[in-house]
Order: C-alpha cells, then structure tokens, then sequence
C-alpha cells in the first residue's frame, strides 16, 4: 500500500497501474520502461501542464471537431491510466476509441477492447485492414476507424506510425512527453503534456468547444504553429533545469 502523503504518490500510483494492466493482460513490459522515459521528461518539464501544452490541447479538441472521421488510438498503456477521461472524450469528439498496439495478439486487443467498454466507450477492433508503409504490428487496424480516418488522436510516442498517418494524409494529433521524438516533430499537434493531465484537459476543452462554429474552431486551429510549441516545450527543460542546477 503506497501512502498518500508519499512525496511520489501520484507518480507511484501510474505505475501501479501499468503493472496491474500488465497482470490483466492489457499492458506490456515494454510498455513500463516507454512510461518511465515519458516521466524522466514529465520530470524536467516540472511535472505540469504548461500554457503551450494547453493551447496545443484546445487546437487538438478543435481540429477534432472540425474532422469528418476522427479517431482515438488507445494502446495499452492508455487504457490502464485514463480509460474514463478517454472515454469521455471519446463521447464529447464522436471520436471512436481504436485499439491499435505494437505488440500484437487478438488477445490482447480484445481485453483491452473489453477493459473500455466498461466505461462506455466505442470501440474498434476488428483488425481487418493493414496502414500500407509500416511493416510491424501497428499496421493492423480497423476499416471503419483509423484506415479510414481524417484525423487521428495518438497518445504516446510512435514515431513511424506518424510518419505513416501522414503519408496516408491523415491529420495527426501527438500526446508526447518528449518533444524531441519523431512523433512530436512530424505531428500536425503536439501535445507536450503527461496524458493523466492532457485528456481531462481535453474533455473540459471539449466541453467548452462543442458548442462553437466551425469559423470560431478553424480561427482556433488556423492561429497555431506547432513548431513554436516544440520551441517553447525545449525552452522550459532548459529553464527548469537551469533553475535546478542553480539552487544547488
């Protein structure tokens, strides 16, 4: 049992989670040390959600409701750490979960298509389309979801999938803790943010947006620069860590 007044609760408490996902079949090993690296960045960003994050995330609800076919791929780490924020989100955006993992077996797929019904979302996974270009598992998808899909919500770095999405002309939208991985730099929006604070960002943006005009949400995407995203995600490493080796 992890107390709460652990200095490390919230971070100790995602973990367990992973390793419970990965006792019910959904997570993976490797899944564990891709979280760990992601929390090395959390870590040097300040373990926040920064203005550039959250104008990201606003952008990301808004070309999402301006999309014809968006989509959400869930991997397995995703399903174990916000399956009701992705849930709802997924409800908010008319945005179908996908389930869409690298290390593949139609068992897995299928628990953790199981795990988030629970929480009421729509699921894809049917497995019955291949993403020419990609030669791993992430190829297999679902004809009614991202194969066919305008714009695709991606949570947690895959960095030759992006490049693929893109290929295919989807718009691609990136939750990324490091903004110098290939996902980041080749996504439409990067968000740089933990995804335990970028989705329930995203519903209340959500919430917020729903109501808009299609004017009102194109002014919101058109305005945007993702590279200025990138830029201002890599200043505030420099400067947290520079404040960091000053107080020593």
């Amino acid at each position: 049992m992890i107390p709460k007044d652990h200095p490390r609760y919230e971070s100790l408490m995602m973990r367990e989670k992973l390793v419970k996902g990965c006792r019910m079949g959904i997570t993976v090993l490797q899944g564990l040390i891709a979280h760990g690296r992601g929390e090395m960045f959390d870590y040097v960003l300040g373990e926040r959600s920064h203005d550039f994050a959250l104008r990201a995330e606003k952008v990301a609800v808004a070309l999402m409701l301006l999309s014809k076919r968006p989509v959400i791929s869930v991997n397995g780490n995703t399903a174990v750490l916000v399956p009701k924020e992705i849930s709802e989100l997924s409800r908010l955006l008319n945005a179908p979960l996908e389930v869409n993992v690298f290390h593949f077996s139609k068992e897995r797929v299928d628990k953790i298509r199981s795990y988030l019904k629970r929480f009421g979302a729509e699921v894809l996974a049917n497995c019955d389309a291949e993403l020419k270009g990609l030669s791993h598992a992430r190829r297999i998808v679902d004809r009614r979801g991202i194969y066919v899909a305008d714009t695709v919500l991606v949570p947690l770095e895959d960095g030759d999938r992006c490049e693929i999405l893109k290929r295919h002309g989807k718009r691609v939208i990136a939750i990324d803790l490091n903004p110098l991985s290939r996902t980041a730099m080749k996504a439409d929006v990067t968000i740089v943010d933990n995804i335990v604070r970028a989705v329930p960002n995203m519903v209340e943006f959500a919430k917020e947006l729903k109501d808009s005009s299609r004017e009102e949400l194109k002014e919101i995407v058109n305005s945007y620069d993702n590279r200025e995203t990138l830029r201002m995600a890599l200043k505030a490493i420099r400067v947290n860590l520079t404040k960091i080796a000053e107080s020593l």
